[in-house]
């Protein structure tokens, strides 16, 4: 049931579990499905340079929401500035 509620919205996930936040294959559905959702993500995923990647290829200013160390990798900032120019001010 969350998995197709996050196909459709991925910002649902911010109703679900704390648990399922952390399950990457949900996680990720979510912030392909539309990067802002990485608010809600588990902070461990946030972290993840990949994921991290995947969530600015969806929407640049998915930036703001990840860790310290995604921010300051080139190719994710890029990304996320190929998004949304804008999204550099989160770098």
């Amino acid at each position: 049931l969350v998995l197709e509620a996050v196909r459709q919205n991925g910002e649902a996930l911010y109703v679900a579990a704390a648990e399922l936040r952390a399950d990457r294959e949900l996680v990720l559905e979510a912030v392909q499905q539309n990067g802002l959702a990485l608010e809600f993500v588990a902070p461990e995923l946030r972290a993840d340079r990949d994921f991290v990647l995947e969530a600015v290829h969806q929407n640049g200013l998915a930036l703001k929401y990840a860790a310290a160390e995604p921010r300051d990798d080139r190719e994710v900032v890029l990304e996320a500035v190929r998004q949304f120019g804008l999204a550099l001010r989160f770098a």
